[in-house]
């Protein structure tokens, strides 16, 4: 997890992005991009999600990293060991 870490704080950091982070607006975008993630699936069954998957599961791995970066982040401003 922390080389995952390391490479989101230094994405932030090249970006000057630091000066727009708090607790808050990292919740609602972790939020936002789960919803993102969610509409993957929103109204199909278990059939048609595998159908789904075989053309769009490049879709969903981009939402699940877009997820993930959100909860390192907030994590870090949190001060928050995820390992433990």
């Amino acid at each position: 997890m922390d080389k995952e870490l390391q490479r989101v704080i230094e994405f932030i950091r090249q970006r000057d992005w630091e000066q727009f982070h708090n607790p808050k607006d990292l919740a609602i975008s972790l939020s936002l991009e789960a919803a993102e993630l969610l509409e993957h699936f929103q109204w199909k069954n278990q059939a048609e999600i595998e159908a789904y998957l075989k053309d769009h599961k490049a879709d969903v791995a981009e939402e699940l990293v877009d997820v993930l970066y959100w909860v390192l982040l907030i994590s870090h401003y949190l001060k928050i060991d995820l390992s433990e």
